[in-house]
């Protein structure tokens, strides 16, 4: 297996695999809390080229477990490890959609008292639908987590023709309110 990617580093996924049609994005979240593991929250934003969301048919999160044209499905068990997994049909993404963004959150976490620096492990690999091959993995990005209540993860992205993956590990002090003013999500 290839070292894991670190923060900012990207891969062109159908470069590498012109056969690629579909992955499954599995997050990895852990911690020592259980009542920080039990509130985090793992949402999936399809974005246009303006990094917005394409509306609110396109958050992918709990209470919403696919987007209308069903190209990204949260799935209901995850296996593997992961805490999380979303399902991408590469093919039957919008062609609006330039991006597609994993996030995780902490639901209720700021009146509580508690942040993402609590967790152990976050992480977000990519899976080969065809077969469950990891094709890559990014590196732990807690460690560098303290304060923050949000966290973009990862982003599958168009690239010419393909698409490529991105490890993001970017922060958000202000959890799904800062995330959701980023991307143009109404809560």
């Amino acid at each position: 297996m290839a070292a894991p990617m670190q923060r900012g580093s990207n891969v062109a996924l159908t470069r590498e695999i012109p056969t690629l049609t579909s992955v499954v994005l599995g997050v990895k979240l852990s911690s020592a809390e259980p009542v920080l593991t039990d509130n985090l929250v793992v949402a999936t934003l399809l974005c246009d080229s303006s990094s917005q969301v394409l509306s609110d048919e396109h958050f992918v999160f709990f209470n919403q477990l696919s987007t209308p044209e069903l190209s990204v499905t949260q799935l209901q068990a995850a296996v593997g490890g992961d805490t999380e997994q979303v399902e991408v049909d590469l093919h039957a993404v919008p062609a609006e959609v330039s991006r597609v963004v994993v996030v995780a959150y902490i639901n209720e976490g700021i009146t509580a008292r508690r942040s993402l620096g609590q967790l152990r492990e976050a992480s977000i690999r990519v899976l080969n639908l065809d077969g469950n091959t990891e094709l890559v993995r990014s590196e732990n990005l807690a460690p560098a987590l303290s304060t923050e209540t949000g966290i973009a993860l990862g982003e599958l992205y168009r690239h010419q023709d393909g698409w490529k993956f991105k490890v993001i590990g970017q922060g958000y002090d202000k959890g799904i309110a800062g995330m959701a003013a980023d991307f143009g999500v109404s809560l």
